[in-house]
């Protein structure tokens, strides 16, 4: 007999999302590769979910929840799952992330998360050097479900001209970035504004921070260190971020301007736009 790997339902939420898939196939009466030809998958796959060696996709899930019509649970229940695949100090900030009214981030290096396509994603996960650059990845594009809602938060970024600039993965990586910058910013929750070199020092030469605003909680000033990251309702903080930002925001280019840098930096140094469109939100 087959040494089946036992799970701890209480373990995480993708050992439960495994422990229930399993319970519910064997329930069934079905083996994994009868269950993978139902789902347009192969059993390993299958397998590999159920012992929680590989995070499930929202595709699978909605297929999971047709075979076995469990109304939806599966695809409620990988939100929760590809949250969790982000680092534990990171999660706190994503949970409020997803709850803010009112998003303002600065970015000095890199697209803000928010709007990052998952091939620029992976290119800066793998910086890091991590093992599970997967996962990663698609908890990434988790986050951005947000700016898909019924009532987005409004989201103001400013990045720096070097974020434009600087090669992350292939030339066909940064125009699809680019690209997308500019599908986002026809949404009318979203402005992007460009921080020119031609600005010179400005007001946070220590690096990017965001800022998120609710209806109700008080507002949070996000910053991080080259380990983990930091997330204070300080009055003085939340005040001097504020501060900060409306510094930039008058520093920047208006977001017309900004559009078109982005347009000729995309143009001149990663070739022109093969599609209309060709990233949409995850």
């Amino acid at each position: 007999m087959a040494n089946v790997k036992q799970l701890d339902p209480s373990a995480s939420p993708l050992d439960y999302y495994g422990a229930e898939l399993r319970r519910l196939r064997e329930a069934a009466k079905m083996t994994l590769n009868e269950l993978g030809e139902s789902i347009f998958c192969t059993g390993s796959l299958v397998g590999q979910v159920e012992t929680a060696l590989k995070v499930p996709t929202r595709d699978f899930s909605a297929r999971v929840d047709a075979a076995f019509n469990t109304e939806g649970f599966f695809s409620r229940l990988v939100g929760l799952v590809l949250r969790s695949q982000l680092p534990n100090w990171f999660q706190p900030f994503a949970e409020m992330e997803a709850k803010a009214s009112y998003i303002t981030a600065f970015e000095a290096q890199v697209v803000y998360g928010l709007l990052q396509t998952p091939e620029y994603a992976r290119a800066v996960l793998e910086t890091g050097n991590v093992g599970r650059v997967d996962e990663l990845v698609a908890a990434r594009m988790e986050r951005q479900r947000i700016l898909a809602a019924a009532q987005p938060p409004l989201t103001l970024v400013i990045l720096d001209e070097a974020v434009l600039h600087r090669p992350m993965g292939s030339d066909e990586v940064m125009r699809k970035q680019l690209s997308c910058l500019l599908d986002h910013a026809e949404q009318p929750w979203v402005q992007i504004q460009v921080l020119p070199y031609s600005a010179g020092a400005h007001a946070s030469l220590v690096g990017s921070f965001t800022g998120l605003r609710f209806e109700k909680n008080p507002e949070i000033v996000y910053t991080e260190d080259l380990i983990s990251g930091h997330m204070t309702a300080n009055p003085e903080t939340v005040r001097e971020g504020a501060r900060r930002y409306a510094s930039l925001q008058a520093a920047a280019l208006s977001e017309e301007e900004s559009a078109k840098l982005i347009k000729r930096v995309m143009e001149e140094r990663y070739g022109p736009r093969s599609a209309v469109g060709e990233h949409s939100l995850a």
